[in-house]
Parts: structure tokens; C-alpha cells; sequence
């Protein structure tokens, strides 16, 4: 991966006549990992930008983020972009409204699953329990580096007769294990829907796919736009499908800034 801001002033021809659709992650990305999610705010200066970038022609927004539907459009608290909640698999916006096909037991054995871990985990201190619909989290970020093995061995235990099935997958975050339904569906081709409904709206015209992201599930991204996108990796310099990355989310809000600031001084073509 390039280091962005060593990379600007090519970047800034690349995007000064393009139309930009900005996925954006939440949690790592536009707002500091926390302790406890529910403590997860977002800065007023960052909810000011992303309100100037959702007004500017030129520009599409959508946060992308695992976080539910209901809980990340209370959090950003924006009118007219585009919200995905669960890894792409609900999403809300402007004349668009989806949610992944999904068997009908699957709630059924996500309750299972959520009644077994909550008996399995709720006396482990620090180890909180997300239902978020139709995905469930463990967060052990405050456990104690001695109890996290617990905390692994008791959700791997509850989900690997269902994994075995099909009927879940599990993902790695982190400090976070998460069940979601076993369907073929994650954020790149959540991305990958929401581009080709851009494009129907406007046909003709350039669209540039622009992806900012921290996490393992953020790399389904990545891989979907490699060939047709600017994606951008939060975080110290890894392997990663992104081509460049920015060193922390201070730094996304300056990439941010003079991405507006690009967006606003050039002519739109929208």
C-alpha cells in the first residue's frame, strides 16, 4: 500500500473531474475505536463535513458499516445518503431499500445462539453481547487478556453446529467475533449493488468508486473495487487489497476536508 498524502497531488488530478460515490466505514474509520460501542460518537466537525459532502453534486455518500441499520442512522443522524448496516446486508437511502434474502430459520437459530452465548458469556467481566438483528456480536475489548480465551472457546462451541450446516458464518474482527446468516453477501457486493443503481440514476456519466475502511470486513471492498476505485485502508500499513492508506482517523478527516474542498472548486459534472 501507498501512503495517501505522499500521493496527492496525483490523486487530486485523478478525482478533479470525476463524480465521486464515498463508501464509508464507521467504527475505525470517521470515529476512534471505543471500549464499548454504545459510547461511539460521532465529533460534530466530522457529522459538518459529511453534511457539506452529502449536499455537493458531485458527491454520493454511504456509510457502510456493521453496526444495524437502526443504530448507525441514529448515530451519523444524516437525511439524504445512503445507510448499510450489518455488512451490507440491510440498506436504506434515497429511493433505495434492500435487505439481503435470508432463510426463514435463520432467527430462530440466532436467538439459539444468542440465548446459549449470553448463559455462556454474561459471567465473563467485560464481554458484551450485540444482537443486531440478523448478525450478533461479542465484544471482549474489556476482557482480560486471561479470560479471552473463554470468551473464544464458549462463541466457537455455540456456533459450530450451526457453521458446520451452513446455516451461519463467523467472522473475526476486531476484538470482536460476530454470526451472520450463511448467505453469499458481504460489503463488496453491498458496494457493488449500490454502484450499479448510481450508474441507472445517471447514465452516461463517470462515476468513481471511493472506499475508506479499517477492518478484515472491510477487504471484501477492497477486492470488488481493485480494478475500479480508489480504496484507501485505515490503519498501520498491512497486506491489504487497498491500494493506499491513511494512518488514523484524524487523517481521514483531513482526506476528507480536501476532498471537499477538491469537489467544490472544480465544476461539477453531475
Amino acid at each position: 500500500m501507498k501512503n495517501l498524502f505522499r500521493h496527492w497531488d496525483n490523486l487530486k488530478k485523478e478525482l478533479s473531474d470525476k463524480n465521486i460515490m464515498l463508501f464509508l466505514d464507521f467504527d475505525g474509520t470517521l470515529v476512534p475505536i471505543v471500549e464499548n460501542p454504545s459510547k461511539a460518537l460521532i465529533p460534530e466537525e466530522i457529522k459538518g463535513l459529511l453534511k457539506g459532502l452529502s449536499k455537493n453534486r458531485r458527491c454520493r455518500l454511504a456509510i457502510i458499516t456493521g453496526r444495524g441499520l437502526r443504530d448507525i442512522k441514529k448515530r451519523v443522524g444524516l437525511k439524504n445518503i445512503i445507510y448499510s448496516g450489518n455488512h451490507g446486508l440491510e440498506i436504506k437511502g434515497p429511493k433505495i431499500g434492500f435487505e439481503a434474502p435470508i432463510s426463514p430459520d435463520y432467527k430462530a437459530i440466532l436467538r439459539q445462539i444468542k440465548n446459549e452465548l449470553k448463559e455462556r458469556v454474561s459471567p465473563i467481566r467485560g464481554a458484551l453481547l450485540e444482537d443486531k438483528g440478523l448478525s450478533l456480536s461479542i465484544h471482549y475489548r474489556l476482557v482480560s487478556n486471561k479470560q479471552i480465551p473463554f470468551v473464544k472457546t464458549a462463541f466457537y462451541k455455540v456456533t459450530a453446529p450451526h457453521l458446520r450446516l451452513g446455516k451461519i458464518k463467523t467472522e473475526i474482527g476486531k476484538k470482536v467475533l460476530e454470526v451472520r446468516p450463511g448467505v453469499e453477501w458481504d460489503k463488496g457486493k453491498a458496494v457493488l449493488w449500490l454502484l450499479s443503481r448510481q450508474e441507472s440514476t445517471f447514465p452516461g456519466k463517470s462515476i468513481l468508486p471511493l472506499y475508506i475502511g479499517d477492518d478484515v470486513t472491510d477487504e471484501a471492498a477492497f477486492e470488488a473495487l481493485k480494478n475500479n476505485g480508489l480504496t484507501i485502508f485505515v490503519g498501520s500499513p498491512k497486506k491489504s487489497h487497498a491500494k493506499y492508506y491513511l494512518n488514523n482517523t484524524k487523517e481521514v478527516f483531513k482526506f476528507l476536508k480536501n476532498l471537499s474542498s477538491l469537489l467544490s472548486t472544480n465544476p461539477p459534472t453531475i
